[in-house]
């Protein structure tokens, strides 16, 4: 295919937003045709990330000054509770691939719960289509919105879905133990996430209910048929990128290792460790990839599944540009074949 789609990032300012530049920019079929973040209006891309420099990028623009009849798809790495408005405004046969949580949960009463607000467009959400790529392959190549997943639900989900699907492990005994790098709690200034406060420790956060949990527990009941519960508790790490969630399960580790060997054989992006062997976040760092490990507990019956990727690639934006992919009916994988950055 030779055909070139212009592209529209909307929130370029932001660590996702800068994130779908540095994809974009050399994708074979996608060309950045605007770039919208309302703070930094008027200025050059390179001016609020140095590393843009020598990009042949447009300046950024204000979103209402965005003209969607001059783009084919747009990404919206805007702000949680933001982007029901915006899109909203946006033309209904525009694709959009959003990467806020302001679609993900397919219960309005969910939403509201969990968000503290009522939705705002419950007509999009009507027909937006959960973008766990692995999972929603068919229904995102037919849509129009997709809502990106949160990264920490991505981690979690590789690892439990395939088992849950497959029966080998008990719905009622998952237990997660998750540490995330801080660009998760992207740019905005925050006095907890200053280098002093974050450097030379680890803590706990979210600690009785992270967002996140509602989409797991979404996707985990939809997959066993009944609904499904688990304890989650994630930990802020001093590093800058990457998810590792320890998973502890009641199963048969080979059972639970051939389950997720199986399900991910053909994925070009998951992979499965031999058996016994744990992945690190310095192995998916910078790239689209998913690593998964099995290991027995010394507890007979007791299982760790270990899955880890880069919560700004394949739990954000690399996540997005795959399934722009599969909407705009081009390889899946194109774009997306970085790899790691090692050390």
């Amino acid at each position: 295919m030779t055909q070139t789609f212009r592209t529209a990032i909307l929130g370029a300012s932001g660590y996702t937003g800068a994130e779908l530049v540095r994809l974009i920019a050399t994708h074979p079929h996608l060309k950045i045709s605007a770039l919208t973040a309302n703070s930094k209006a008027g200025q050059a891309m390179a001016s609020v990330f140095p590393q843009c420099v020598g990009m042949d990028l447009p300046d950024l623009i204000r979103i209402e000054d965005l003209d969607p009849a001059s783009i084919d798809i747009a990404f919206c790495a805007l702000p949680h509770a933001t982007t029901q408005e915006v899109v909203s405004a946006l033309p209904r046969d525009l694709k959009i691939v959003d990467l806020s949580a302001d679609f993900r949960l397919r219960d309005p009463a969910a939403y509201e719960a969990w968000y503290g607000r009522p939705h705002g467009a419950l007509d999009l959400q009507d027909e937006a289509v959960y973008g766990l790529t692995e999972f929603y392959r068919e229904q995102i190549a037919g849509a129009r919105l997709v809502a990106g997943t949160g990264c920490n639900a991505a981690t979690v989900m590789y690892g439990v879905l395939p088992l849950l699907a497959a029966g080998v492990v008990e719905p009622d005994e998952i237990s997660v133990a998750l540490m995330a790098g801080v660009s998760g709690a992207g740019r905005s200034a925050k006095e907890g996430l200053l280098h002093t406060e974050v450097s030379e420790g680890v803590h706990p956060y979210s600690i009785t209910g992270h967002r996140h949990v509602a989409e797991f527990e979404q996707e985990f009941s939809k997959v066993a048929g009944r609904p499904v519960t688990c304890s989650f508790m994630p930990h802020l790490m001093p590093m800058n990128r990457g998810i590792l969630a320890t998973i502890h399960v009641r199963g048969e580790a080979s059972a639970i290792h051939a389950a997720l060997a199986e399900r991910y054989s053909a994925e070009p992006f998951v992979h499965v460790l031999p058996l016994g062997e744990a992945p690190s976040t310095r192995h998916v760092r910078g790239s689209n990839l998913c690593r998964i490990g099995v290991v027995p507990d010394r507890v007979p019956g007791r299982v760790y599944v270990f899955s880890t990727l880069d919560n700004l690639m394949k739990g954000a934006s690399g996540q997005a540009v795959q399934n722009a992919n599969l909407m705009l009916g081009l390889e899946e994988s194109a774009g997306l074949t970085l790899a790691p950055v090692f050390p």
